[in-house]
C-alpha cells in the first residue's frame, strides 16, 4: 500500500521572505546571522514549515533593510497588523514635525530647499525654490509636482542646465539606487521616462562618477549648486520615513551672491510651497 505524502506550498510570508533575501543577495546563513537566529530556522520559514512570531518578522525585516512600508507589508503576509502608522503629511499628529521642517526650510534661505516623498513629489519648499520655476510651463507645475520631472523634462529646468548629461544622470542614478533597494513599478517607469530626456554622454578620463554640481543659467549669471540630502532616520511613521529634505548650497562665492540678491525680491514662504 502506497503512502501519500502531502506537500504544503509555502504561504505568502515564506515567498516574500525568500524574495527579499534574494533581492538583498543574502544566503540563508547571512540572514540568520543578521537576525540572530539559525540557518535551519530561516530555511523552515521559507518552506512554510514554521510560523514566525510578530517580533521575529520585525527582526527579519530590519535585518533585510526594509523600509517601514515594506515592513508593514511583510507583517501582513504573516497575518499580523502593521506596526508603523501612515499618517499623511497633513495629519494633526505630525503638526510639530511639519513646523520643525518648515523652520528648516525657511532657515535655509536664501538658498533653495525642498521636501519630497519617495517618488520625488513635492511636499514643501522655501521661497528660493522659485529659482527652478522660472520659465517652466504650467503643466510641470501642476500639483502634485514631480520635482525630478520638473528638473529633467526638456521644457522644464533642463533647458537652463549647462551640464545636463552629467547632472541628469546624477539624479537618475540616485533614483535607480533607491529602486533597487525598494522595488517600485511607478518609480521604475519614472526612471525610464527621465532617462529618455537625457542626452548621451561618454565619461572622460577624469570621470569620478555623476555626483557633480548643478550648473544653472540664470539672468544674473551661472549658478553652481551642490545638493545635500537629509532623511528622518528614526521616524516611526511611514509618511515621515519616506520624506527627503533636499537643500542646495552655493559652490562658489558668485553663486552665493546671486542667491542672496534674488532673496531680496522673493517673499519668504513658511506655510506652503510657492508653486
Amino acid at each position: 500500500m502506497e503512502t501519500m505524502t502531502t506537500v504544503t506550498e509555502p504561504g505568502p510570508f515564506a515567498r516574500e521572505l525568500r524574495r527579499w533575501r534574494g533581492a538583498r543577495r543574502l544566503s540563508q546563513l547571512d540572514l540568520a546571522i543578521r537576525a540572530d537566529t539559525t540557518q535551519r530556522y530561516v530555511s523552515y520559514l521559507e518552506q512554510g514549515r514554521s510560523q514566525p512570531g510578530r517580533t521575529v518578522v520585525l527582526r527579519l525585516a530590519e535585518s533585510l533593510g526594509l523600509s517601514l512600508r515594506e515592513r508593514n507589508a511583510l507583517l501582513l503576509t504573516a497575518g499580523y497588523a502593521p506596526a508603523y502608522q501612515e499618517s499623511g503629511w497633513d495629519a494633526p499628529e505630525l503638526a510639530p514635525m511639519r513646523s520643525a521642517l518648515r523652520s528648516v526650510l525657511d532657515g535655509h534661505m536664501p538658498y533653495p530647499a525642498l521636501i519630497v516623498d519617495s517618488r520625488g513629489l513635492l511636499v514643501e519648499a522655501n521661497a528660493a525654490f522659485t529659482l527652478f520655476l522660472d520659465g517652466t510651463p504650467p503643466e510641470l507645475r501642476r500639483e502634485p509636482v514631480n520635482v525630478r520631472r520638473l528638473m529633467l523634462h526638456p521644457d522644464g529646468v533642463a533647458r537652463r542646465v549647462i551640464n545636463l548629461a552629467e547632472w541628469g544622470r546624477h539624479v537618475t542614478e540616485a533614483l535607480r539606487i533607491r529602486a533597487q533597494a525598494s522595488p517600485d513599478p511607478e518609480l521604475d517607469a519614472l526612471i525610464a521616462e527621465l532617462d529618455g530626456y537625457l542626452p548621451p554622454t561618454e565619461p572622460g578620463p577624469d570621470y569620478v562618477g555623476f555626483a557633480v554640481p548643478l550648473r544653472l543659467r540664470t539672468e544674473q549669471g551661472e549658478l553652481r549648486l551642490i545638493t545635500t540630502l537629509m532623511s528622518i532616520a528614526t521616524a516611526t511613521d511611514v509618511s515621515l520615513a519616506e520624506l527627503r529634505l533636499e537643500a542646495f548650497l552655493p559652490a562658489d562665492a558668485a553663486s552665493a551672491e546671486i542667491l542672496r540678491a534674488r532673496a531680496q525680491s522673493v517673499p519668504r514662504v513658511t506655510d506652503s510651497h510657492p508653486v
